[in-house]
């Protein structure tokens, strides 16, 4: 698969189904997960903590995209209500699956919610 069908595959995931246990295919054991808010070295602690915690009421739209040989990039629209902001998202993959996830984006928007 290439990165950004399993970007994309991640993005229907966690935005769409919600269906967590889904991204134990896709992701690999080792994942190392870096925003600005949590940090997770292993897929298993990613997906328990979106499970404990699942996103609610929020949706995408996907400004930008870019990939190469191992990488994908992703440049989208974040909202829910109350908030709206610009994020991004990059995926590093090894063997057919996402070892890096790194997700940016500016945490002040959500201060006031």
């Amino acid at each position: 698969m290439r990165p950004l069908e399993l970007a994309q595959k991640y993005m229907d995931i966690v935005f769409s189904t919600g269906e967590f246990d889904k991204l134990r295919h896709i992701l690999a054991n080792n994942l190392k997960f870096k925003g600005p808010l949590y940090s997770f070295d292993t897929a298993k602690d990613y997906i328990n903590s979106m499970k404990a915690d699942p996103p609610k009421k929020f949706k995408y739209r996907i400004l930008k995209s870019y990939e190469d040989s191992s990488s994908a990039c992703l440049v989208y629209n974040f909202s829910k209500p109350g908030v709206s902001t610009i994020m991004t998202q990059t995926f590093d993959m090894e063997d057919n699956k996402i070892n890096y996830i790194h997700l940016i984006f500016d945490t002040g928007v959500f201060k006031s919610i």
